[in-house]
């Protein structure tokens, strides 16, 4: 598997198995191999928030709803972003919720798993809805922040001379179609350069904004919380209305919780408070210090640089912005894996990138998709001001249904009492709402693209989950217990062939239907019968020591339980093979697997649900590709019985 791509299919009842013990990251590091670690993670988890600073604050002041440039409107926005950045970043993510993490992994969807009663109906049922619509919201991030963030990048050409205006477009979307076709080699070449290039960029946004704060030491008075409160009085509307650029710099917050399995929470908070907040604040306010003294700035981070640097700092943000572009997109591609595992996705066609790191995958299906709306966006939108508008509404209703969860989470992990996980929720849900709330007027400006995109995966997310449970219902049960199977072949028994048969089942109880068939028509039976069931659980990982359940009812009948989390990936083969410590003595190339599966019927006349949802979860149900490669089962030694279930 070294030499060439691992290609499988995600999805469905069965989770997907991990070839290896992996463990999150958590273990204790030298202190060196603690900062190596941080520097990685600036490359991963920090560079969607690590780019805002191209055009956060020039959204404050760019259009005609919003604010100008006067001394006192320019320190009252910055003082409105450094405290964003200490509520919601420093202490909302790096120091709450970040510590609800579910063996390691973060994310909405790990976060909703979190809970131990979500999959209920009843009172749960909203922890699903806005756990999966949060996820769905996600997948619209996914496809603005590549448009936005590189089209940033790249405006800044005009600033260094005008006549290469007309060529943004078009370089925008020769990068985009680069940056997505890249994605099928996976990043594990490149990945160790993302953190020493955002390093450098962090490093130079910070050396950009001291350069002009020591010229004007006036604007550290942005520091104090009076300045926010006093621009929201004096401004009224309008002001309420700049919230939704301010929010623009605090966008990566949900980035880095849903990365936060790759590192582990410490080196994350290492790398914020030693480096990406300080550098933040320092270019921020180094933008602010160039405002007062020329207001009329239209790209002020660029501005900072002089005229000689323009250029070479044009490349270090199209190179931040990649990036962070590629941190977006692969989170797309994890969170696609997990709505698989949970059983909230229709089955993916995935392939490993890489045979070290399982982190590493591609999802062609998601990936192309990804790309036409991306560039749809840049053609349709043109300039990374009008994306804007998009931006931050999807973003900032994932903000609010987190704060949600996280008090779910609290009460039924945490056990806080209620009075402390009101206080505590109440004071992130102020803010929160707030910005929600701003971006609401964005909606016609732009919000309406991740809206409709989370609307559409929202659909289809639930329409899968449901049509799995009607199947599940309406599958012929396994009436027959496996004691009593077991008893009537020892006293009439059929003619045993040489070899193993696994059969693929859902259910780990009783003797399934398709065993009962083959037996019937075909009058034999192998030597040895293994009835194979894949349980996922709710949590990420589940360890090599405890996946594997083998239970012997004598005369070659097997029962295994394999148990997965929703980040592991499956190889059954594999599987079986390790079984073998636990009494389960087969010959793998003497194999043969068994893969029953439901053949759909959509009816008008069964009210449960509505006919366009049966035929949209028959659609999905028929194009994934063949479901036999989710298992990482030899091709030529499957065969698949169907049962016919009307909807």
């Amino acid at each position: 598997m070294a030499e060439k791509e691992k290609e499988q299919i995600i999805g469905e009842d069965p989770a997907k198995l991990g070839c290896e013990d992996t463990e999150p990251p958590h273990e204790e590091a030298s202190t060196k191999g603690m900062l190596l670690i941080s520097v990685t993670a600036l490359g991963v988890v920090y560079g969607d928030i690590g780019t805002s600073t191209l055009y956060a604050l020039r959204e404050c002041f760019g259009d005609q709803r919003s604010v100008s440039a006067t001394p006192d409107n320019v320190l009252g926005v910055l003082s409105l972003i450094f405290w964003s950045l200490l509520i919601i970043i420093s202490i909302k993510y790096i120091m709450y919720v970040m510590r609800m993490d579910n063996r390691g992994e973060g994310g909405i969807l790990a976060l909703m798993a979190l809970l131990p009663s979500w999959r209920r109906t009843g009172s749960r049922l909203t922890v699903m809805v806005l756990g999966v619509f949060g996820a769905a919201l996600l997948f619209g991030d996914g496809i603005i922040t590549p448009a936005i963030s590189v089209l940033s990048a790249i405006e800044g050409l005009k600033v260094a001379t005008p006549a290469l205006e007309p060529y943004i477009l078009p370089i925008t979307v020769v990068v985009l179609i680069l940056l997505f076709a890249f994605q099928k080699r996976g990043t594990t070449g490149i990945g160790t350069v993302f953190g020493p290039v955002m390093l450098v960029w962090f490093t130079v946004s910070a050396a950009l904004g001291i350069s002009a704060i020591v010229r004007h030491p006036q604007v550290l008075a942005a520091l104090t919380p009076d300045h926010a409160v006093n621009f929201l009085i004096n401004n009224h509307f309008r002001g309420f209305f700049v919230l939704g650029a301010v929010f623009l710099s605090v966008t990566g917050g949900e980035a880095l919780y849903a990365d936060m399995g790759h590192f582990g929470a410490k080196p994350i908070r290492i790398a914020w408070f030693a480096l990406v907040f300080p550098s933040l604040t320092l270019n921020y306010f180094g933008q602010g210090a160039l405002l007062l003294t020329a207001p009329e700035s239209s790209y002020p981070f660029y501005h900072l640089a002089p005229d000689w640097a323009v250029y070479p700092l044009v490349l270090l943000a199209t190179a931040a912005t990649v990036i962070a572009s590629q941190s977006i997109i692969s989170g797309v591609f994890s969170l696609s894996r997990q709505a698989a595992f949970l059983g909230l996705f229709p089955r993916l066609l995935v392939v490993q990138t890489s045979a070290e790191k399982i982190g590493q995958i591609y999802v062609p299906g998601i990936n192309w998709l990804m790309m036409g709306a991306t560039i749809a966006l840049v053609i349709g939108f043109e300039t990374s001001s009008r994306l804007s508008g998009a931006y931050g509404v999807a973003v900032s209703t994932t903000m609010v249904i987190t704060t949600i969860l996280a008090y779910f989470v609290t009460r039924e992990v945490w056990k806080w009492s209620a009075g402390l996980s009101i206080v505590v929720t109440a004071g992130f849900l102020v803010v929160d709402l707030t910005f929600f709330s701003s971006n609401m007027f964005r909606i016609a400006e732009g919000g309406w693209v991740p809206i409709t995109v989370g609307a559409l995966v929202f659909v289809i997310m639930t329409t899968w989950k449901r049509g799995r449970e009607l199947v599940r219902e309406r599958l012929p049960r396994n009436i027959m217990s496996l004691e009593t199977f077991v008893q009537r072949i020892n006293d009439n028994p059929p003619y045993r062939v040489p070899g193993t048969a696994v059969f693929m089942l859902a259910n780990p109880e009783g003797t399934p239907s398709i065993l009962l068939l083959h037996l019937k028509h075909n009058q034999v039976l192998h030597e040895k019968v293994i009835l194979l069931t894949i349980v996922v659980e709710d949590i990420p990982r589940v360890r090599m020591k405890d996946r594997i359940e083998v239970l012997d009812h004598g005369s070659g009948i097997y029962r295994v339980i394999l148990h997965f989390g929703f980040m592991n990936d499956p190889i059954v083969p594999e599987e079986l093979r390790r079984a073998r410590k636990q009494g389960l003595d087969i010959d793998l190339d003497a194999v043969t697997y068994y893969v029953g599966g439901p053949i759909l019927i959509p009816t008008k006349d069964d009210p449960v649900m509505a006919v366009w949802r049966k035929n949209l979860f028959v659609y999905l149900a028929r194009n994934p590709g063949w479901p036999v490669n989710l298992y990482g089962l030899p091709v030529d030694r499957v065969i698949e019985l169907g049962v016919h279930v009307q909807l």
